[in-house]
This record gives C-alpha cells, structure tokens and sequence, in this order.
C-alpha cells in the first residue's frame, strides 16, 4: 500500500542524476578486527566493497500455499569481511513484500545479483551505511514474495511467523539451507537482530516483535501497520476499495495466480467488504491484541515513527499499539506533520545520527545518550520540532460545545441542526464555515488569545436522530486562519506526502560500482492557506456499539453516540480559530488507488438526514499543559 505513482516519477528523477561512488576505507589484513566507536557512534572502518554477500532459505513452520511443505524464506545477507568466530556481529533486517512489485522506497530500488545468485545491490541505504560500521544486513523476501516461497496473506499469520523464522534462525533455533541444501549456521552473529522498515515493511516488524521471539533486540517502525483492520476500514466504514486485501497478494506475488488461489479467496471471502465489520480474519491481523501478535508481548525497545496526515496509515496505527506496549518496553518515537513518508527523506542528518545511536545501543551496547534523551521528537510546523518526556503530551481535557449561532463554546447550547450524509472532499467541507451548505453543520471558536497546542486523541459525542437505519457520521477539527503549513495534500511530479526535492544527492554510506549508497535530496513542500484540516473522524452509525455486528438505528429515535477522532499533535497559533464540522461520509478518508485523486474510491453517502441535538453534542479536546523544547 505504498504511492507505487510517485515512486516511478522518482525513479525518472533518480536516472538523470550522476552516479557518486564513495571511496571505501579498508581494514588491515593483519589488525584484529573489531568495532570502532567515537563520541558513542560506530565508525565506517569496514569495507563495503569487500564485505561478504552470501544468501539461505530459511525454513518457516508453515505452509502457506498448502503444498504439504513448508515454506522457505529467502534471505540475502551482506556482513563485514571480518566477521566471524574472531568478530561476531549484530544484525539489522529489513523484511519486504516489495522486492519485486513496485520496489523498495521512493526511488523503486529493486535487488541485482551475480552469478552465484548473491545480491549486489540491496535497496535503500542500510547496507550502505551499517556494514562499514560492523553490522550485518539481512533483506528478507517476505513469504509468497520474489524468491521465497509460499503465498502472502496480506498482513496474516503466515507473513508473520515468516519473519520470526529468519530472526530464530540468526539465535540458532531454526534451520537454513544453501543452493545445494545443505544446513548453514549463522555463526559469524552475535543473533541481536533489528528489524526496520516502512509501511508493511514496518507492520512486518511490528507483528515479529507480538511474537516476543528471543533475540529481537530493537524495531524501527516506519508509518507501520498495527491493524490490518484499520489499513482499509475506519469504525465500521470501508475506507479502502472492495477486494483490496485479495489485491494486495496478487500485486506482490508474481507467480500464477492459480498458485495461491485458494488463499486468495480467503481473503476475498474473510475480509467481508460488504459489511465493514471487524471479525476473525481481522483479529488475526490484529497485532495490537491479536492471536498470533499482541502488544503485550513485545520485548524489543521500540522506535516509531508517525506522519500525522498520512491518509494510507493513519494515525491510530501507532497511537493505539503505542498506548499498550507494555511500560518496561524502551521506546522513541518522531511524530511528524507529514503524510506516509520515511523521514530519511525529511530530516536525513538528524535522522542518521539518532539512527546510528539507536542501533549502536541496542545492538551493540554503546553507551551513548540515545535513551537519556527526551523520548519524542514533534513536529509542529515547516522546520520546527519540540522534543519531550513522551508522547502524547501532558494534558487536560478540554470540551467544547456547537452552539446555535455557529459558535463554539465551554457551555451547553440549545436547539439544533441537520444536513445530509452526502460524500465530499475536506476542501468541501471545512471551506468558509459561514457559508450555507445542507451537507454539514460548522462551527468556530472566537480568536483564540493564546497559541493551543493539542496533543492525543479527541472524543466526539452527538446527540441524534437519522431518518435512515444508518448514516456515515463524520467530523472534522479545522484550524481557520491563514498560515504557512506543511503541504501534505499536493501530489506532483516533484512532490508528495508533505516534501518536495530540492535536486542533486546525498550519498550517506559506502558505495560500489552496483550500488551507490547515494539518494534525492528532499525538504518541506510547503503552502499557505487560510485553513487547514487538522484531523478527522468517521463512523458508520450502525457500529456504534459494536465493530463486530451491526446494529440499524430506528428513524426518528434519539441516540447518544460517542467515538475517537484520529489523533493529533498540532498548535493553534493566536488569533486563529478552533473549528468543528459535522458531516456525513467524507471522500478523503479513503485511499485513492485510482490516482486520480477523485475520491471516487469512497464509500457513498446514505443520504440520510443527521438531525443534531446541539444540547447533547461536544467535542473533548486534549490540551497541553507542560513543556516542551524548542
């Protein structure tokens, strides 16, 4: 579920750009090999040039294409030249499903080999970067993907417990054989693995570590999926379009469909596009609270990272999965302003370094500062970060209540209002919230005095009455006043997700001839507008008891229905207005797979009519009240 449009705009990008080849300092023949460490960071004092690349296929417990054998995973690996009984190293891994469709990253980097079947260029820079400073990467082919074996289930159990193979096989609890099928060892590994990836690379490693497998040191969870359920659903509406699971393992898996047929239409069939509701193929995908993955058992310390406007993984994804980890888990996290994008793309010199840290203490027991820094880094606006203790931010609830005049206030209203579940675009929406529009009911605070920070999750609660047994019940948190922000609707042939390329390259590791380590320049794609939507909210009315089963409203009967709005961290700068909009289904929650950007994905409004008790409806805000740095 990555922007595979964008990507090959990159890729155009990335040809026209020289190649830079970095020159690669060489370790003596004769020196014991060991790790160099200055000012608590690893240093570049392996050759990459020189480092062993070797490749196995794990044995899996499963058998995903029903074939009567399990599964082997494909797994590439490149390690310092040194490593070995003299010089045992931890390992980072990165498992994906995208090695052959679309690609890996922004720029679509797909692998290349040599002769003997060994990887010459892995994509991304971890290889690049990491070898020279004495790790091991590890890039796995998730089952039913490139070279493994097996079918790719679309976030299921098989996709998982792929993934825990390969790390019990680096702590010596798993068998893997070479091109001839003889057993291999891992003995050149200390077996302290970290996994790292983006998107449903991220989920892979978020769903290896519910597993609590030993020898998963650390995650770094890049916009990662805690919830398949969410991937394509928001409180009971479908927010993705129908037969999208089934679609996803065909786009991955280039064998013949006829291959994985039977799981295919467990997917087709398990997902149940026609009602929304979350049920037992959901739960498996579940890695919050799941069978086969549960936040309660991670072990591994955690760094995550959240884009607050990523339509593809909202913002749930981590902040539910992060409220249950258990309080003796380590963790960082980096929440952001932008969309669905890595931050190696946005902030590359602090991100290496905090990386570099991050790693070389979990891996490698470097005693630097990485944990006795403050635990989240914020983004509130076009190169301003605060730092703080956690995330969210210390706050207190603030309620706000819809008056009749348009207003919105701390006390209670009178009277009420009404406008159809009719589908719309949030430009549609929040515009101009004075004007007439029989599609949604808004309202504003008065100028605020004072900068407002928010910071978590904010509750809605309507009084109602439909004339319908069900409606899409939306609501948006609108900042009306004009300003410079973080632009993460624009999608060009130069932008997306809240950057723009500025031009020319970095090269942030050691290079060769196949692979050059080197990578698109990127900054903040900003616009001024004179509002901005802030976070959202939807509900399916019929849900509002219960995910798992439906349950129709009678029309004209008043209901108190209550939900959480995706969360948010954002400031509300003095003088501008705090707004809350009422509608109905909203176009833009859903993932535009048809690139037109059209919204013609969405789920329909129902037409009904939303009659609004202004008396019982508020909105609970999270406002902040410690202190962050600058």
């Amino acid at each position: 579920m990555s922007n595979p449009q964008w990507r090959g705009v990159l890729a155009a990008v990335a040809l026209a750009l020289p190649l830079v080849v970095a020159a690669a300092p060489v370790a003596s023949a004769t020196a014991k090999p060991e790790i160099k460490v200055s000012g608590g960071l690893t240093q570049p004092v392996f050759s990459y040039q020189d480092a062993i690349r070797e490749h196995v296929r794990v044995q899996s417990p499963v058998d995903s294409d029903g074939d009567g054998k399990k599964d082997l995973v494909r797994v590439d690996i490149i390690r310092p030249k040194e490593s070995g009984s003299a010089l045992k190293v931890p390992v980072i891994m990165h498992e994906s499903p995208y090695y052959d469709v679309p690609g890996v990253g922004y720029e679509i980097e797909h692998k290349k080999y040599d002769a003997n079947g060994n990887v010459t260029k892995f994509p991304m820079y971890w290889d690049n970067y990491f070898v020279p400073r004495g790790y091991a990467f590890v890039s796995v082919d998730m089952i039913g993907t490139r070279l493994s074996d097996g079918c790719p289930t679309t976030y299921g159990a098989s996709d998982v417990l792929g993934g825990k193979a390969v790390v019990d096989w680096l702590n010596g609890r798993a068998i893997a054989y070479d091109d001839k099928g003889d057993p291999v060892e891992a003995a050149w590994t200390t077996g302290r693995t970290g996994m790292i990836g983006h998107s449903y690379e991220g989920a892979l490693g978020v769903g290896v570590a519910g597993t609590g497998v030993p020898g998963l040191a650390t995650i770094v969870n890049i916009s990662g999926y805690t919830s398949g359920y969410e991937t394509s659903r928001n409180n009971g509406t479908v927010t993705w379009y129908k037969g999208g699971q089934e679609e996803l393992a065909q786009r991955v898996d280039l064998d013949p469909d006829e291959k994985c047929a039977a799981v295919h239409q467990r997917l087709r069939e398990g997902s149940d596009d026609a009602t929304g509701n979350y049920n037992a193929y959901w739960d498996e995908r579940n890695y919050r609270t799941g069978p086969i993955s549960k936040a309660r058992n991670v072990r591994a310390s955690v760094f995550s990272v959240m884009g607050m406007q990523d339509r593809n993984v909202v913002g749930s994804q981590f902040s539910e999965w992060w409220a249950k980890l258990p309080r003796a888990v380590e963790r960082k996290a980096w929440v952001t302003q932008y969309g669905h994008l890595d931050p190696f793309w946005a902030r590359r010199d602090v991100w290496l370094t905090t990386l570099n840290k991050w790693f070389d203490h979990e891996l490698m027991g470097v005693p630097n500062d990485i944990m006795r820094q403050p635990r989240a880094d914020v983004q509130l606006g076009p190169g301003r970060w605060v730092t703080q203790a956690d995330w969210p931010a210390s706050t207190r609830t603030m309620t706000l209540r819809p008056q009749h005049d348009g207003s919105l206030g701390r006390k209670p209203s009178t009277g009420s209002g009404s406008y159809l579940d009719t589908a719309q675009t949030e430009i549609a929406m929040a515009g101009d919230p004075a004007a007439a529009n029989p599609n949604r009911l808004a309202f504003q605070t008065p100028p605020l005095e004072n900068a407002t920070r928010l910071s978590g999750t904010p509750s809605v609660s309507l009084r109602l009455k439909l004339d319908k047994p069900t409606a899409n019940l939306g609501v948006l948190l609108v900042d009306y006043g004009t300003d410079t922000r973080i632009n993460y609707r624009e999608r060009t042939a130069t932008s997306a997700e809240g950057l723009k390329f500025l031009g020319g390259e970095d090269c942030v590791g050691q290079s060769t001839a196949d692979d050059d380590g080197c990578y698109l320049r990127a900054g903040d794609n900003t616009a001024t507008s004179g509002f901005h939507v802030v976070t959202r909210g939807i509900l399916d009315a019929q849900n509002h008891k219960s995910l798992s089963r439906q349950e129709p409203l009678t029309p004209g009967k008043s209901y108190q229905i209550t939900w959480k709005t995706l969360p948010l961290d954002y400031e509300f700068k003095a003088g501008h207005r705090l707004g809350l909009v009422l509608t109905g289904a909203n176009d833009d929650f859903n993932l535009d797979v048809t690139g037109n950007g059209s919204g013609d994905d969405a789920e329909p409004g129902t037409g009904a009519k939303v009659t609004v008790d202004l008396a019982g409806t508020s909105i609970s805000l999270p406002l902040v009240t410690g202190t962050s740095t600058e």
